[in-house]
């Protein structure tokens, strides 16, 4: 069964997911957890906190946990998959799950020591036409975004960030002083390379990516590659070939 939606839009819509939800069982984005395991493994300890945003329907927590990370928290915005996830396995009935929109997190400073997303950004941003120049709206969205995670990041913690977009896009999103966190960047997948960013709280930005921030606000900024497009990852849903990022 295809999700093609409407338009590439409704991937930020609560609705669009609601609906999906209900019927699908699972479905990885980015590649499945055997594909990175071993970039989780350097960056994550076994008695860390972890927060899954955006988790969806996603195996990734569970099979995090089959592979001794015990401590993990999964949000999302759909009540629907929420609900769904809590009892899939026995290895979910051994995790929490909360309804939380990754743009408004309800837990106090510091409650994490790892902050993950498989994603989740990529899909608030389907609706941009251009990553060199992304609209006003969404930039604003980012910083929101990114401010909270911070906020609920241990010293020391890492915000991983799992993606399709290249780092010449994504980069500029995540390199901003007011974060307090440097950023490292891995690569993974035969083929089509996907994209693991790892910024650590407490430390600074290299000089190159400080002068990143310079490119925030700028609107002249003349396209220099093409568009960054979803993969498919051993599912028939083509149409994720079809979102801009």
């Amino acid at each position: 069964m295809s999700f093609l939606p409407d338009k590439n839009t409704d991937y930020a819509s609560m609705a669009y997911w609601n609906e999906r939800y209900g019927t699908e069982e699972s479905f990885e984005w980015c590649k499945s957890y055997a594909g990175f395991k071993d970039l989780i493994r350097k960056e994550v300890q076994p008695t860390d906190r972890i927060l899954m945003l955006g988790c969806g329907n996603s195996s990734l927590s569970e099979d995090m946990y089959r592979d001794g990370f015990h401590q993990i928290t999964n949000v999302d915005y759909s009540t629907v998959v929420v609900e769904n996830m809590k009892n899939r396995s026995a290895e979910a009935r051994s995790m929490q799950w909360l309804v939380m929109d990754i743009k408004d997190l309800k837990f106090e400073s510091g409650s994490f020591d790892v902050v993950l997303e498989k994603a989740t950004l990529d899909a608030l941003l389907v609706g941009e036409r251009d990553p060199w120049r992304l609209s006003e709206n969404s930039r604003i969205l980012m910083d929101e975004i990114l401010i909270q995670v911070s906020n609920v990041l241990s010293s020391n913690g890492r915000f991983i960030s799992i993606t399709f977009a290249q780092p010449h896009f994504r980069k500029r999103l995540y390199a901003r002083q007011h974060y307090g966190w440097n950023i490292g960047t891995e690569t993974f997948g035969d083929g089509f390379h996907f994209f693991f960013y790892v910024m650590t709280k407490g430390e600074r930005l290299s000089e190159q990516d400080a002068q990143l921030q310079s490119t925030w606000s700028n609107h002249n900024l003349e396209s220099q590659s093409t568009v960054a497009r979803l993969q498919e990852d051993n599912n028939d849903d083509s149409y994720l070939n079809s979102i801009e990022m």
